[in-house]
């Protein structure tokens, strides 16, 4: 029996995923206990601590689930715990990648684990098609290789349209500052204004455009000024719009004039963004200096040293041995 498991290539495939099977769903279950207990004090920590903090969802959030939230229902309803040890971290890092569904942890925990089993299951329905077979330690390290490449692909994925998304609201915020400042200019009050501008740079910079909509109608639903703002920055994720939040916040509160608190934030925005541009451009000499070193400076110094090597086997090295 040993020696036919050995010999045949399906067998030891199979035996293979077997083992990687079972060492993933037993990881995954100390892991699930783990969460889930962590997950019911947390729950028990913010029922006793603020219980004004708890809301229904709305009909818009039910009514905009999509497939993987449904999925991720049914499977949580089967009896398996998708939520993660730190998941107001990972929330947050969703929220700013612009994947704010209250799903969304959830989904990501669920991607995460077909990632694992796919990219190996692939890798060995692969194996099985070609002639010759690679060997078990191979087999065994490259599913091995392809499972934590799945565990960390949506991390790099997620974290990467995160710091993509920062930078294109940073870039366009300064744009909004102008326009505010001139809406508060021409006699449009803080709501007015967020809302003019929100419209008018929805084809421009919608990401802005979304959050200061979103600021709008918080404001028009009856949230407070101070609540709105601060909502407005948490939504963005960038110090820039924290501290233009806490800014107008304390404009509002100490009665200073609004126009001249825009004018000064939008020149340092402007500045700030004019000095990460001449930043970039400082750093493309040294760039540029990398392939000129790995690709040019072997080329030139074999152009250069290359007719006095020639000439130096040829004339030099046989006058010296006497030829």
């Amino acid at each position: 029996m040993l020696e036919f498991a050995a010999s045949n290539v399906i067998v030891r495939a199979l035996i293979l995923i077997a083992i990687f099977g079972l060492v993933a769903i037993a990881v995954f279950v100390i892991s699930n206990v783990a969460s889930r207990r962590m997950r019911v004090s947390r729950d028990l920590a913010a029922l006793s601590g603020d219980v004004a903090g708890i809301s229904s969802e709305s009909l818009t959030r039910q009514k905009n689930e999509g497939a993987w939230s449904k999925l991720v229902k049914r499977i949580e309803a089967s009896g398996l715990d998708l939520g993660d040890t730190d998941e107001s971290k990972l929330a947050k890092l969703l929220r700013e990648a612009g994947y704010r569904s209250p799903s969304a942890p959830r989904v990501y925990t669920l991607v995460r684990l077909i990632m694992i089993f796919a990219l190996p299951g692939a890798f060995l329905i692969s194996t099985m098609l070609q002639s010759e077979a690679p060997t078990v330690m191979r087999m065994y390290f490259t599913c091995a290789f392809l499972a934590l490449l799945g565990l960390y692909i949506p991390a790099l994925f997620v974290r990467a349209k995160a710091d993509r998304r920062r930078q294109e609201i940073i870039n366009g915020f300064p744009d909004c500052l102008d326009l505010m400042l001139v809406c508060v200019e021409a006699g449009l009050g803080l709501e007015s204004a967020l809302d003019r501008v929100g419209r008018e740079m929805s084809s421009t910079h919608p990401l802005v455009s979304g959050m200061l909509t979103e600021c709008t109608l918080l404001m028009r639903a009856g949230a407070s000024r101070e609540d709105a703002l601060r909502k407005l920055g948490e939504v963005a994720g960038v110090d820039e719009i924290k501290s233009f939040a806490t800014l107008l916040i304390q404009s509002d509160k100490l009665g200073t004039s609004l126009a001249s608190t825009l004018r000064v934030y939008s020149s340092e925005m402007r500045e700030a963004r004019r000095l990460r541009a001449e930043e970039k451009a400082h750093r493309l000499p040294v760039l540029l200096s990398i392939p000129l070193v790995v690709f040019m400076l072997p080329t030139m110094i074999g152009v250069l040293i290359l007719p006095a090597v020639i000439m130096s086997i040829r004339e030099i090295i046989p006058s010296m041995g006497g030829g």
